[in-house]
C-alpha cells in the first residue's frame, strides 16, 4: 500500500509572540504534562450531572485491552488493503504465459483495481457517513473475500481483470473507513501515535507479500480443479483473501464508532459503547462508567427545514456549515440521493472548496508516483535477477543499468507474448522465476518498516508536516536518480528511500484531510480524495509502461515530476497539529 494513507492530527506547535526558546519550551512541557493528565484524572475530573463532548468521553474510556485488541484486528485489515492493490505487481512474471500478457496488459491489470476503487469512491463515502463505519467493514471485507477468491479460479485475463476491478469497487470503503474508525476509537493523545502504527502494518503487509511469493509463486503447481486450471499464482491469489476473511469475521464483536452515532444524535447509542470501551480497558463493570450523558452534537431540528437553511451558501462560517450538514444527515437518513447531494454539496462552496480541491491535487500527485513506482518494482526486479543470470557466464564485464534491464524486460516482453500466441514447440514462453527473484522486494519492504518506525518518534519533535515535505522531495530525487543508477545495489538503495519515503508522505496526507474536515464529511472527504489520488495510480501505470516503450529516461521523469510537484502543494498545506476531532 501504499499505503498510504492514516490519519495523523497534527501536534500543536507552542509559540508566543515575543518569547524566546526557553518560553515555548516550558509552554510545551506544561501542555505535555496537562495531556498525560487528562486520561489518568479523567473520573474525577468528570461531573456525571453535567452531558460531555466526545474527546473527554474517549478520554475518560481510556486505553487498555480494547485499543490493543482493535489494533490487532488492524493488521489484517491493513493487510488485506495492500494486497488487494499489489498482489498483480507480483504475479506478472509468474502469469505472463499463462495468460498471454502483453507489456501493455501488464500495466491494465495493476491500474484495474484503481479503476474499481474510483467508481465507488462516492457510494462508499456516503454509506460510512450515513449507516456507519463498523457495517462498511464487515461487509466491505466480505464482499472483497470473495472477489480475491473469484481472481484466483480466473482462466484469462479478461476474467481476472473483471475481478480486480470488483475487488477494486469493494475494497474502496474499507479502506477510507477504517482509517476513519480508528481515528474514532482513540483519544486525542494517542491519535497520532496509533495512526503513525497503522502505517507501520501497512509496511509490515507489504513485507508479508514478497515473502508469500518467494514460497508460491516458484512452485511448479498445476491442478485441475473442477475442470478448471490452478497454478501456482492462482494459488498464491487465493491465499491473499485470507486477511480479509478474517476481518470479516472479527469486526462484528467491535461497537460502532460513538463520534459517528453522536454525529447523528444517537447519543444513548454511543453512550453505550463508551461503556463497552470503559469497561475492558479499566476491568470495571459498564455501569461504572462516570459519565451519564453526552452533549448534543446534533443541533434542534428545525419545524420545515428548507434547502437554503440546510446547507449555507459560501459566504457563511464553517461552524454554519458543519451544524447544517448535522441536522439534515440526522433528520433525513432515509433519503438517500437527496441526502448524498446535500453531503456532498459542501465540499465544492465556501469554506472547503478550496481545501478540498488542494486535497485532490495533492493525493493525485504522490499515489501517481508512489504506486506507479512501487507497482513496477517486483517486475524490474525479476527482470534485474533474470538478466544477471544471463549475463553471469559472460566473460567480459556487463552492467545492470536501469536502462539495460528496462530494454530487455521490454524485449522479453514482447518475446514471451509471441511464443504464447504461436504456439511454436520451439519457441516457447518460459517462466524464470525463482526464490531470489523478490529478494530485492523484501529489502525494499523492510526498509519501509524500519522508516516508519522512526517516523512514529520524529512525528513529534519535527511534525509530520515536515516529514510529508521531506519525503516527497527524497522520493522525487530518488526517482530520477534510478536513471543514472548502473548497478543493481544501486537501484535497490534508491528503489528502498523512495518507496519508504514516498509511503510516509502518502499515509499523511488522509490524516490531513480528516483533520481539516468535520465528521459528517469526513469519509466522504477521504473517499473522493483517494478517488483522485487513484486516477493517479490508474494514469502513472498505463503511461509508465507506454513510456518504457519509448526510452529510458522517460517514466522516470515522469514520476520525479510528480512527486516534486506535491512536495510544492505539501508545504503550503494548512493544516493543524494536534487538534479535537470536529
Amino acid at each position: 500500500m501504499s499505503q498510504l494513507e492514516e490519519n495523523l492530527p497534527k501536534q500543536v506547535a507552542i509559540t508566543i509572540a515575543g518569547n524566546g526558546s526557553t518560553s515555548n519550551k516550558l509552554a510545551k512541557s506544561q501542555e505535555q504534562r496537562h495531556e498525560s493528565s487528562d486520561t489518568s484524572n479523567s473520573n474525577s475530573n468528570v461531573n456525571p450531572n453535567q452531558p460531555v463532548d466526545f474527546e473527554t468521553a474517549i478520554d475518560t474510556a481510556g486505553f487498555g485491552i480494547f485499543n490493543i485488541l482493535l489494533i490487532l484486528v488492524a493488521i489484517p485489515s491493513a493487510m488485506g488493503t495492500v494486497y488487494e492493490t499489489s498482489t498483480m505487481s507480483y504475479i506478472l512474471p509468474s502469469a505472463e504465459c499463462d495468460l498471454r500478457l502483453s507489456l501493455l496488459d501488464k500495466g491494465v491489470l495493476n491500474a484495474i483495481t484503481y479503476a474499481g476503487m474510483i467508481s465507488s469512491a462516492i457510494f462508499w463515502g456516503y454509506i460510512a457517513d450515513t449507516m456507519g463505519r463498523r457495517k462498511v467493514l464487515i461487509f466491505g471485507y466480505l464482499a472483497d473475500s470473495i472477489c480475491v477468491l473469484g481472481g484466483a479460479l480466473s482462466q484469462n485475463v479478461v476474467q481476472l481483470m473483471i475481478f480486480k476491478f470488483l475487488g477494486g469497487f469493494t475494497m474502496s470503503g474499507p479502506f477510507a473507513v477504517l482509517m476513519t474508525y480508528l481515528t474514532e476509537l482513540h483519544s486525542r493523545q494517542y491519535r497520532q501515535r496509533i495512526m503513525m502504527m497503522v502505517g507501520i502494518m501497512f509496511s509490515m503487509a507489504t513485507l508479508s507479500l514478497p515473502g508469500l511469493a518467494m514460497g508460491i509463486l516458484p512452485q511448479i503447481w498445476d491442478y485441475q480443479i473442477l475442470g478448471l486450471t490452478v497454478h501456482s499464482w492462482q494459488i498464491f491469489v487465493a491465499v491473499t483473501a485470507l486477511p480479509s476473511i478474517l476481518s470479516c469475521s472479527l469486526f462484528p464483536f467491535f461497537p460502532e464508532s460513538p463520534k459517528f452515532l453522536m454525529s447523528r444524535g444517537r447519543n444513548e447509542e454511543a453512550l453505550e459503547a463508551f461503556r463497552f470501551i470503559y469497561a475492558l480497558n479499566r476491568r470495571q463493570p459498564r455501569s461504572a462508567f462516570p459519565i451519564k450523558e453526552l452533549a448534543s452534537e446534533v443541533a434542534a431540528k428545525p419545524k420545515e427545514p428548507k434547502e437554503e437553511d440546510t446547507v449555507k451558501m459560501p459566504e457563511q462560517k464553517a461552524t454554519a456549515v458543519d451544524v447544517a450538514v448535522d441536522v439534515q444527515l440526522a433528520s433525513k437518513p432515509k433519503s438517500s440521493l437527496r441526502s448524498g447531494l446535500l453531503q456532498l454539496r459542501p465540499l465544492f462552496v465556501k469554506p472547503y472548496l478550496g481545501l478540498s480541491l488542494w486535497v485532490y491535487l495533492l493525493n493525485f500527485c504522490v499515489l501517481l508516483g508512489q504506486n506507479t513506482m512501487r507497482l513496477w518494482l517486483p517486475q524490474l526486479f525479476a527482470s534485474i535477477n533474470e538478466y544477471e543470470q544471463l549475463t553471469s557466464n559472460k566473460s567480459e564485464s556487463v552492467g545492470t543499468s536501469i536502462c539495460k534491464i528496462i530494454e530487455y524486460s521490454v524485449n522479453r516482453t514482447q518475446s514471451q507474448l509471441d511464443a504464447s500466441v504461436l504456439d511454436d514447440p520451439d519457441n516457447q514462453c518460459t517462466v524464470n522465476v525463482s526464490p531470489s527473484s523478490y529478494t530485492n522486494n523484501l529489502i525494499v519492504a523492510s526498509a519501509g518498516l524500519v522508516a516508519y518506525m522512526l517516523a512514529g518518534f520524529l512525528v513529534n519533535l519535527v511534525g509530520f508536516k515536515r516529514i510529508m515535505s521531506l519525503g516527497l522531495f527524497t522520493a522525487g530525487s530518488c526517482a530520477i536518480g534510478m536513471y543514472f543508477s548502473s548497478s543493481s545495489a544501486s537501484t535497490v538503495a534508491l528503489a528502498s528511500i523512495f518507496v519508504t519515503m514516498g509511503s510516509i508522505s502518502s499515509t499523511s496526507v488522509i490524516s490531513a484531510s480528516l483533520n481539516m474536515f468535520p465528521t459528517a464529511l469526513r469519509t466522504m472527504i477521504v473517499s473522493l480524495s483517494m478517488m483522485v489520488g487513484r486516477m493517479g495510480s490508474l494514469v502513472g501505470n498505463i503511461f509508465f509502461p507506454a513510456l518504457m516503450g519509448l526510452g529510458c529516461i522517460e517514466p522516470f521523469l515522469m514520476v520525479s515530476f510528480f512527486m516534486f510537484f506535491a512536495c510544492l502543494l505539501a508545504s503550503f498545506l494548512p493544516v493543524k497539529n494536534k487538534a479535537a476531532l470536529k
